[in-house]
């Protein structure tokens, strides 16, 4: 059982037979094809040869399907990591060098190391601190970052920068020197790649072709247009007149490499490898439940981290750069009929049919074919809709997504993304600083009580009850002591306040020290203080502590009961410590 837990494989192997070979090789054919012109795009988009995009999908696919336990989650480079490794290694090497190469291997080993501990010291939560707003609110900026950045290799120009003012400025600059032959293929390239995302589907189901070979069609799109390319530059010399190529590709099975172990080295990617290992968790885990919850079948967190970082690792000693599992080629994996793991196996192998046969025939593939591939690719990523919804539900979230956006914008995205996750936290300490803590009143007719602001209720002028919709800790009891003071300082009938904590998982030292606190100046004032509802793992806590035997009033079971025995008091006075149950 425990043996299973960690190797997958064997959960859903034992039950593999003929008709789910015949769907996962179907899906893995597919796949494929639409697989290597987005390896060679984002290999390009990472700052290294095209071959490592290909070699970067071959054996991390493998050993995510022994290792991980999405059925349908397809691993591999993906747009926002290649521009996360391209934005951490720029600072380090020069791309195209030797140096450069080996940093990528390193940073995907690093990448893989703290994914593998987070994953075997079950620290998958760490990615909770990362909200879904300000997630999107990065890839909405990384993928206008990703599109501008392609404009180079449209255009056919030399620009550079590392945020959306300095990619503009620099192509500004270079704008003149537009090769318009490279320009035109790209445009075309570009159009043509829309066109087929929105305009084929529709076109072919008018013309009566059935849904099955729609689907491959349109996916082949990509495919498509680097044929046609291709051809077209190789007929008639275009790469005499400027137009840019890939060129050679080494004709082989992903070569045995080994990542740098200097100090300095792994110093400089170990804040990088920690955000791409944080975002590419995070975008993969995400693809993988809502891919999961259709066939109700289960993703375990923390297990995923294992997969994610074997593959990494695999991706480090075969040439490759940092991967993660892919947003739309998951979907075309799951909507193809992919039954298994086995099914990212079997692309794996066709990608090393493709690396050892079909390298030659991309010699003359431009690189603006591949920069329309990833163009066309991120800005499906790019979703303002998500500062309206914000906007509208939550202004604390709003300005979190919002900073996001216009800080990987104009800073970059490593900067971006430590934004989002610095942001995240605060926010998330903002909100738990200041916790709702309503006045209660009993519903008429019944033993419900509720925000005396919301409902008619009834009410004692001598008993105040204060729901805490929160728990309490270092952060927010301060805010609670004074919530309480205000409240009783200015009414002098009270006797008894009630803290319903029906809401409180949770209460550390800094709030028990307040809770003792908020009992001292309420005995001062001659009132009580009662609590009610307390959850049991927060009572076996306090029992612990000499709060309860010095606390003024009682624990009551219910808010019910608490409100009942406090108005059976003769003239309304306080509640004997020997009457405390």
């Amino acid at each position: 059982m425990t043996l299973a837990k960690y190797f997958p494989i064997l959960t859903w192997g034992r039950d593999y037979n003929r008709t789910a070979l015949s769907n996962d090789l179907v899906a893995a054919l597919i796949v494929t094809i639409m697989l290597i012109p987005q390896s060679l795009a984002y290999a390009l988009l990472a700052g290294l040869p095209p071959e490592a995009g290909l070699y970067a999908s071959i054996v991390p696919i493998m050993l995510y399907a022994v290792f991980g336990t999405s059925r349908a989650l397809a691993v591999g480079p993906v747009a926002v990591v290649s521009l996360m490794t391209a934005a951490a290694l720029s600072n380090i090497a020069e791309q195209g060098t030797m140096g450069y190469a080996v940093a990528a291997l390193s940073l995907a080993a690093l990448s893989g190391v703290m994914l593998l501990a987070m994953g075997l010291f079950r620290l998958g939560f760490v990615a909770n601190f990362l909200s879904h707003p300000v997630i999107a609110g990065f890839i909405t900026a990384s993928g206008i970052i990703i599109a501008a950045s392609q404009l180079k290799h449209i255009l056919g120009i030399d620009a550079q920068g590392h945020n959306l003012l300095e990619l503009i400025v620099s192509i500004g600059e270079h704008l003149s020197q537009t090769n318009w032959i490279t320009a035109l293929i790209g445009i075309l390239a570009t159009g043509f790649l829309f066109w087929v995302r929105k305009g084929l589907k529709p076109l072919l189901t008018k013309l009566g072709v059935g849904s099955t070979l729609t689907g491959v069609l349109v996916k082949t799109g990509p495919v498509a247009v680097v044929v046609a390319t291709t051809a077209a530059v190789w007929v008639f010399g275009l790469a005499d007149q400027g137009v840019n190529i890939v060129g050679e590709v080494p004709q082989s099975l992903p070569p045995l490499t080994l990542p740098s172990f200097s100090p300095d080295l792994l110093g400089q990617l170990l804040l990088p490898a920690f955000l791409i290992s944080i975002i590419g968790f995070v975008e993969s885990i995400s693809v993988a439940q809502t891919l999961a919850a259709k066939k109700r079948q289960r993703i375990d967190p923390d297990q995923e981290l294992i997969g994610l970082g074997a593959a990494n690792i695999g991706a480090s000693l075969t040439g490759g750069f940092p991967v993660t599992g892919g947003f739309s080629r998951s979907v075309v994996n799951f909507d193809a009929g992919a039954e298994t793991p086995a099914a990212g196996a079997f692309t794996a192998i066709g990608l090393a049919i493709a690396a050892l046969a079909l390298t030659p025939l991309i010699y003359f593939l431009p690189k603006a074919t591949l920069a329309a591939t990833i163009i066309v690719a991120v800005l499906s990523l790019v979703d303002f809709s998500v500062l309206k919804r914000s906007w509208n539900y939550s202004k604390a979230d709003f300005a979190a997504v919002l900073a996001t956006i216009l800080m990987t914008l104009a800073l970059g995205v490593e900067v971006g993304v430590s934004a989002g996750v610095g942001l995240s936290i605060l926010l998330h300490l903002y909100k738990s600083s200041k916790p709702h803590i309503a006045e209660v009143g009993q519903v008429p007719g019944t033993e419900h009580y509720r925000n005396v602001l919301r409902h008619d209720v009834i009410t004692d002028p001598s008993i105040v009850t204060l729901r805490v919709d929160e728990s309490l800790y270092f952060a927010n009891a301060r805010y609670l002591e004074d919530k309480i003071q205000n409240r009783v300082a200015k009414d002098k009938n009270i006797r008894h306040v009630i803290l319903q904590c029906a809401a409180v998982n949770e209460v550390d030292l800094s709030a028990l020290e307040s809770l003792e606190a908020i009992n001292e100046r309420l005995r001062e004032m001659g009132v009580q203080l009662h609590l009610s509802e307390v959850k049991g793992p927060v009572m076996d806590r306090l029992k612990r502590a000499h709060f309860l035997e010095d606390m003024t009033g009682k624990v009551f079971l219910s808010q019910f009961m608490a409100v009942k025995t406090l108005q059976a008091i003769p003239n309304n006075g306080t509640l004997n410590p020997s009457e405390i149950l």
